[in-house]
Formats: C-alpha cells, structure tokens, sequence
C-alpha cells in the first residue's frame, strides 16, 4: 500500500535545493552580450562613410578608411588607410591606399602599398600597383598588373621589371 510521506519526515530523500544565485554568477564573469556590439562600433568608428546618395568631385584625402557606396570622381589620397567601394559605388578616380577592395566599379589606377582585393561583383578598369593582389571568379578586370616589393619605387623600374641603372639615359632616349 502507498504510504504519503510529509517533507519533514526524517528517512525522506530531500529533494535538491534550487540555487538561483549559481546561475547568475557565469554570467557575470562571461562577457555580456553589449560587449559585441560595442566592438563593432569600435571598428566602424575608423571608418567614414559615402552613402548611395552622394557624389564628390575632386580630391578625397584623410587618415581613416572610407567606404564608397556612392559616387566619386577626382582623386582618393588615404595612404595606411582601407579604401572599400561598395556594390552600389561608383568611382572614377585613382585610388592610393594600404588597402584597397572593390565589389562595385572603378575606372582609374590603384595604388596599394599592402594589396587589391576586386570581388565576385567587382569591376576595376585601370592599372594596378600593389604587393599583393587577388581577383576572385566574376570580376571583371581591364589593365595592367605591378607586383612590388616593399619599398620598392616605381622610379627604380624598367617596364619588364628590371631595375634601371641610370633614370636620366632613359629619360634621354624618351625624347
């Protein structure tokens, strides 16, 4: 026969206790979630932004990276800096930066001290000079390709590669 037994009864098996303060105290040596999108703010606060909607005409020169997603013509000046054109920019300029990226169009030369990215969507007509490059499946590309070393300038080379000798000879036989 089942027999009920009272909560106090002393050979009752007691029952676990809940604990509410264990549950808290992970979260509190955990990062919270505002931690994330704090850092995220932090990344995107060096960058500056050409919306859509905007077009510049003439030179954009400063000491942060910049996202293009409107229109630009003249000239980009942002040396250690990312220069990313979005899907929607359009830029007819030419580009010097550490870092340049292109998902939408561009017509003119980049100049990167570290590298060119042109994405799936990208469209770059223009010439390159860069240490490293990288065109992905897609994109298209319309021009010439200059692979330098670090601290290699472009006064020091022939149009094969070679470095030159002597600058005033080959400017000599230009004329």
């Amino acid at each position: 026969m089942w027999k009920p037994t009272t909560p106090n009864a002393p050979n009752s098996p007691t029952p676990e206790p809940v604990r509410p303060t264990t549950t808290p105290a992970p979260s509190l040596s955990e990062p919270t979630p505002v931690a994330a999108p704090r850092n995220a703010t932090l990344n995107t606060a060096d960058q500056a932004t050409i919306g859509k909607s905007l077009v510049i005409k003439g030179e954009v020169t400063g000491s942060e990276s910049l996202y293009i997603d409107g229109r630009v013509e003249g000239s980009i000046n942002l040396a250690g800096n990312r220069v990313t054109v979005g899907r929607n920019g359009i830029v007819n300029a030419n580009i010097s930066a550490r870092e340049i990226v292109v998902l939408g169009k561009v017509r003119g030369n980049l100049q990167a001290s570290d590298r060119v990215d042109i994405r799936t969507e990208g469209s770059l007509t223009g010439d390159v000079i860069a240490q490293r490059i990288s065109i992905e499946d897609g994109a298209f590309f319309k021009g010439g390709i200059d692979i330098r070393k670090p601290g290699q300038n472009a006064e020091n080379r022939k149009p094969n590669g070679d470095a030159r000798e002597t600058p005033v000879e080959t400017a000599a036989a230009a004329r």
